[in-house]
């Protein structure tokens, strides 16, 4: 009698485990606690932007009444992985100790909580209001066309006071030595009062500037002037009905910043370099 050989014994693979997040659009790569979103029970993470440089999310940080925004620098895949892994460390370093220097020097800008340069990322204070200050001008825009109000009278009034408190603060920016590198409406928020009012303008809140990923600490008249024509050109672009009031930024700035006159001096001449640019192509 032959015996016949048994069957090899099967066996059933685990279905593979998945995580979800709340985006639909591409998650962050693995992160130590407290991001990880490999945990049974994972951070809530929301995408905000998601640039060429950094991806940014709204979470929470230590505690879930502390919202949190996470700033990601994924690693280059085309880059050397050593190279990659000092120029990130670099830029995080470089924007967290801008972001620190001027918490201390008093410019308006978010609190950061904690960054880890070998997971590339940096957690910061979430700034709650009303959007960005180019989403409260053009809010502001329409509610005055809405109201038959579009023209140099108190809603004007308003957006000078905003214009005010901007150069104001770019003022003290400059007094500390920084240059913010990207100076845009986008990169300021309007951050709400504590107990904001129903009739409340979209031109209230406190002025926060956000967004230090190109700023550098310099004493360079012509990096400060520079800085001033960014926000200059960026401000007549999304903003060209108004773009006759940007004055109001300059002056504000000049009260602000003991060297606004030689800097001033240089904006002169890094626009008769930008018109000079632009006749020639």
């Amino acid at each position: 009698m032959v015996e016949q050989p048994s069957a090899p014994p099967t066996t059933t693979s685990p279905p593979p485990s998945t995580t979800t997040i709340p985006s639909t659009k591409k998650a962050p790569s693995s992160l130590p606690s407290p991001f990880n979103l490999t945990s049974s029970s994972p951070t809530p993470m929301t995408l905000i932007s998601q640039g060429a440089e950094a991806h940014l999310y709204k979470t929470t940080f230590l505690h879930t009444s502390l919202p949190t925004a996470l700033k990601i620098r994924p690693s280059k895949p085309w880059r050397h992985s050593t190279l990659d892994k000092r120029l990130t460390r670099a830029r995080l370093l470089a924007e967290a100790r801008v972001l620190v220097k001027c918490r201390r020097e008093g410019v308006p800008v978010p609190a950061v909580y904690a960054m880890d340069w070998e997971g590339g990322w940096m957690a910061s204070e979430w700034i709650e209001g009303v959007g960005s200050v180019k989403e409260g001008i053009l809010r502001w825009e329409k509610d005055s066309r809405d109201d038959s109000r579009d023209g140099d009278g108190d809603g004007d009034e308003q957006l000078k006071g905003l214009l005010g408190r901007i150069g104001s603060i770019v003022g003290r920016l400059h007094t500390a030595g920084i240059v913010h590198g990207d100076l845009t409406t986008s990169n300021m928020m309007l951050q709400s009062s504590p107990s904001p009012s129903s009739s409340s303008s979209p031109l209230s809140g406190k002025v926060i500037l956000i967004d230090f990923g190109l700023a550098t600490q310099t004493v360079s008249e012509e990096d400060r002037a520079v800085d001033l024509y960014v926000l200059e050109r960026a401000f007549g672009s999304t903003h060209p009905r108004r773009e006759h009031l940007f004055g109001q930024v300059l002056a504000a700035y000049e009260g602000s910043y003991k060297g606004a006159k030689a800097t001033l001096r240089k904006l002169e001449e890094v626009r008769m370099r930008g018109r000079k640019k632009s006749m020639l192509g």
